[in-house]
């Protein structure tokens, strides 16, 4: 019929239904895609790591899914989700997946403790979880996985022992098990494992000695067994290790002769660091070993002669300092094709260096500090066009810097102080593009610096100081633009300080004095911002101390002794926070500024006849009779004086009727709380005496006031100038206002409200009653703190940075860890303060933050903050490792006990005893453990360094193990 639709076929409807379940059969999602799903669920994924897993993509496999590869038959073979970061248990799911080989989860955070049903991963060959947080004791099931052949556990918090089957791997070549918290020993069952190519198990408090069963091990080619506790002596099995590249045995305390290892004829690298070998190195066999690349016996005990055997090896690398080896260095080492580094210094050697050393081969490092060497540098050092390190301080090294360093552009640390060389430094030298520390001090250079220096675009320290050079200052030294030191000190330079130099804005120390410069102080100095030492002492110079000096806002070392400034002294100069003022034997005459008129700066101003101040010694005595000038010169200043003072009350009193007409109609103080308050903001501003004040820091002071309602705070009243950070143009004020006044944190001191009326800022805390950790260690002696409450406060200060780093949103770098700013309530709790220089991260550069100037205290500054500028979580690790020493010794961060060394090296240097003699013995262990863990804080690789959230886990284990006799002591 016409109109009518035509309905198709049965046998096309058939086709339809079969083409559209065969469609949909095809893009659904196959098991292990599902499978992969449940994973995901099961993860935390806060960065959206994972959010290409999904059932929407069309596609039946997850084989193009982030991390995930397929075979042929498109079943999942890898994952790899390394550094997402995930968190969460691990996905034991993933063991489901029938032809999974390789799954690396590493450097995520992953927690909580691995399941004895990982041996369901039967088709594992490869398995990484370094680098997370797992805890708890080795799963012994491991083993029963027999296509592993890597493991890799570094960097999580397992626990206890290695398990008995560790030794039934049946094909395992690499077990990796570095920075955890294994105990016992290590296990001689471990030689069993007879494939097993890589053995690493550093950074572990194991104890015991080295097995000799592992020299039963032939296939071992690498061997890490540094800083975990061993005794004894190195087995004369291991002489059996044909194979064996890589022997580390560093930070331990090993013993005995190294006699044995003339055995290992195929040794690549042998690392003998930090431990308390004795003995001496001239022995025979150094020729059997051909293979010997790099040899470090570094910080021990060795004595006797460096062996010819030895230096005729073609070495790469060569480290043998700080012993006690004498005799001269064979000339042999010269001769080696493959020679990059040589460290040698704090030994005792005598005679020359080898005047071939860098002829023959690329030669990068080259360090012999304080070794007693005579004679000329060697000329051919930078044959090579590598050499960036030349370090010869503390020698007798005579003659002039050879004119081929001049041309070594790779050059970037150059210290030769404290030797006998002289003559003219080579024009072209000064202007080495890639130098950063320039230190020729202590010698008998003479000569002119060239204005070659402006190529120097890397210096950051130059130290030209106690030698004969003269002439002017280059105008060029003001294109220096990351010059932090600036030295020349006690040579014969003259003419004017150039005005160039006030554009220099990193700097922060200007050593001039004993010179015979002339001329003024250059206007413009107040741009210098972060400069903190100034000494222009013993020169000529001449007219006003100009008033911009009291706007430089960190200094606080000035000394213009001995010149021939004149005029009066600026009352700027009170804006300053001084630790020592020299103004003495100069022209000045006035009134001394009221700050300064105490007896604490009275020999700060001897020496200036027109200076008056009623303060024994500074002023001339009368003899007799004044001249008549004088006498009317000082019945013209009284007179002058009751003038102007009777016009100050005037003033004073038609500003206080105009403040107290204005108190009726605006409110005086601007007051913001960040906490529900107990006590009225108005009762604090009452109580800000000098009767109240409990400390003094750089920016401002601090007050106790106790409150009518009883409760006691400490109030922070800063100073009237605003100390600017550089790099966002924001005071400290507001930093801390912002910092702490969003943060709610049990270890990060409370900041209750604040007031900030322009010239007027106050900050209220919650009062800390046993003040900082600083002062009860050092100033208290200590005695106060017994270990328990030391490691408690260890623990507390880790958590309040952990927070800091990985909770707070965004994180914060505090920028200023030390242990003044560690305070302790009333029970020895502690809690961070003070985060006037904190900063928010922001990811750029790698991880870092650039920064235009250093910030922190001396002795916690990270050495990659001190000399790039660029700082992350990893400068506050480094910062609470010292602390962590602290603790442990007793001792500060800095002392002339450590000679040129700060607390760090000290520490490393293992050659005392370290353990606060304050504490009982019976804690020398469980101290000893902490202290390790301050020397793993404080690695010079920033990525060495564990972060805060694993620190707090460490502490945590390690607050488990602690012996009943000290869980007593903490409890009571």
């Amino acid at each position: 019929m016409a109109g009518m639709q035509t309905r198709p076929s049965s046998p096309s409807l058939l086709l339809l239904l079969f083409l559209y379940l065969n469609l949909n059969l095809n893009l659904a999602l196959n098991q292990e895609g599902l499978l992969l799903l449940s994973v995901k669920q099961s993860l935390s994924d806060p960065t959206g790591f994972l959010s290409g897993w999904s059932d929407r993509t069309g596609a039946p496999t997850p084989c193009n899914w982030t991390g995930v590869a397929c075979n042929a038959r498109n079943s999942v073979v890898s994952i790899v989700l390394s550094g997402a970061p995930l968190a969460g248990p691990f996905p034991i799911d993933l063991c489901r997946l029938p032809s999974l080989a390789k799954l690396s989860l590493d450097n995520d955070e992953i927690n909580s403790s691995l399941p004895l049903s990982i041996s369901d991963c039967r088709s594992l060959v490869y398995l990484d979880l370094s680098g997370n947080f797992i805890v708890g004791p080795l799963p012994p099931t491991l083993a029963d996985i027999r296509s592993l052949r890597e493991l890799r556990l570094e960097s999580n918090n397992f626990s206890g022992a290695i398990p008995a089957e560790f030794g039934y791997f049946q094909r395992l070549e690499a077990l990796q098990l570095t920075e955890n918290l294994l105990t016992g020993t290590i296990p001689a069952f471990l030689a069993n494992v007879t494939t097993l190519k890589k053995l690493f198990l550093a950074y572990n408090p194991l104890g015991g000695e080295l097995p000799w069963e592992i020299g039963n091990m032939t296939k071992l080619e690498e061997l890490w067994v540094s800083n975990c506790g061993l005794t004894g002596t190195i087995p004369e099995s291991y002489g059996r290790l044909s194979r064996l590249k890589n022997l580390d045995v560093s930070g331990n305390k090993l013993s005995g002769s190294l006699n044995v290892l003339m055995k290992l004829k195929n040794i690549v690298q042998m690392e003998l660091f930090n431990n308390t070998f004795s003995g001496n190195l001239l022995a025979n066999g150094w020729s059997n070993l051909t293979r010997l690349r790099r040899i470090d016996a570094s910080m021990n005990r060795f004595t006797g002669n460096l062996p010819n055997e030895l230096c005729e090896l073609p070495l790469e690398s060569l480290n043998l300092f700080e012993n006690h080896l004498e005799g001269v260095i064979p000339d042999s080492i010269a001769k080696s094709p493959n020679l990059y580094e040589l460290k040698l210094f704090g030994n005792k050697f005598s005679g020359t260096l080898p005047q071939d050393l860098g002829k023959n081969s690329a030669l990068k490092t080259l360090d012999v500090t304080g070794c007693n060497l005579t004679g000329e540098i060697p000329p051919f050092l930078c044959r090579h066009g590598a050499l960036k390190e030349m370090i010869l301080l503390r020698n007798s090294f005579y003659g002039t810097i050879p004119q081929q360093l001049a041309k070594c552009w790779t050059l970037q640390r150059v210290r030769m102080a404290l030797n006998r060389l002289s003559g003219e430094i080579p024009a072209e030298f000064w202007g080495l593009p890639e130098v950063y520390l320039l230190e020729l001090s202590g010698n008998s250079f003479n000569g002119t610096i060239a204005s070659s220096i402006k190529g120097a675009k890397s210096l950051t320290d130059f130290d030209i100081s106690k030698n004969k050079f003269s002439g002017n200052i280059p105008s060029e030294f003001g294109l220096l633009d990351s010059l932090v030191e600036f030295t020349v000190n006690n040579n014969m330079f003259s003419g004017e300080i150039p005005s160039s130099l006030t554009h220099l804005r990193h700097l922060t120390r200007l050593e001039f004095h004993n010179n015979r410069f002339s001329g003024g102080i250059p206007t413009g100095i107040q741009n210098l911002k972060v400069l903190n030492d100034l000494n222009l002492a013993n020169n000529t110079l001449s007219g006003p101390i100009i008033d911009e000096i009291g706007n430089l806002p960190v200094l606080n070392y000035l000394d213009l002794s001995n010149n021939h400034f004149s005029g009066s002294i600026p009352l700027s100069l009170q804006n300053l926070k001084l630790n020592q003022l020299n103004l003495s034997n100069n022209m000045l005459a006035g009134v001394i500024p009221p700050l300064f008129a105490g007896e604490f700066f009275r020999d700060s101003f001897l020496g200036n006849p027109g200076l008056c101040l009623e303060t024994s010694g500074l002023c001339r005595p009368s003899k007799g009779h004044e001249p008549p000038v004088f006498s009317w010169f000082i019945m013209f200043v009284l007179i002058f004086f009751g003038i102007t003072t009777a016009a100050g009350i005037v003033w004073f009193m038609i500003k206080y009727k105009k403040i107290n007409r204005l108190k009726k109609s605006v409110p005086l103080v601007k007051w913001t709380s960040f906490h529900k308050l107990e006590f009225s903001e108005t009762e604090i501003a009452k109580c800000l005496k000098e009767a109240n004040m409990i400390g003094m820091g750089a920016s401002g002071k601090v007050y106790k006031v106790i409150l009518s309602n009883g409760e006691t705070v400490a109030v922070k009243k800063m100073h009237d100038r605003l100390t600017f950070d550089d790099t966002s143009n924001v005071d400290e004020f507001h930093v801390e206002v912002e910092t702490l006044g969003s943060i709610r944190h049990k270890n990060i001191v409370k900041l209750w409200c604040c007031c900030d009326m322009g010239a007027c800022k106050l900050l209220v805390y919650e009062y800390m009653p046993n003040g900082s950790l600083g002062d009860a260690l050092h100033k208290n002696n200590g005695k106060i703190l017994t270990w328990p409450k030391r490691f408690s406060i260890a623990l507390d200060a880790a958590e309040g940075l952990s927070y800091l780093h990985h909770d707070a949103v965004p994180p914060i770098v505090h920028r200023d860890v030390k242990s003044n700013n560690i305070l302790l309530d009333e029970d020895f709790g502690a809690k961070i303060a003070d985060f006037g220089v904190a900063k928010i991260v922001k990811t750029i550069d790698n991880g870092f933050q650039s920064m235009s100037a250093i910030t922190g205290s001396c002795g916690y500054i990270a050495p990659e903050y001190a000399y790039t500028l660029r700082v992350n979580e990893k400068s506050d690790i480094y910062s609470f490792g010292i602390v962590l020493m602290e603790l442990v010794t007793g001792k500060p961060p800095v002392s002339p006990e450590y000679g040129e060394k700060d607390l760090s090296a000290w520490v490393r240097s293992g050659k005392v005893l370290v353990l606060d003699p304050k504490l009982d013995p019976r804690f020398e262990e469980h101290a000893g453990k902490v202290l390790e863990l301050g020397l793993l804080c404080t690695s010079q690789i920033p990525a060495n360094r564990p972060s805060m959230r694993r620190v707090v886990g460490m502490l945590q284990q390690l607050g488990a193990e602690m012996p009943p006799a000290v869980v007593e002591e903490k409890e009571a």
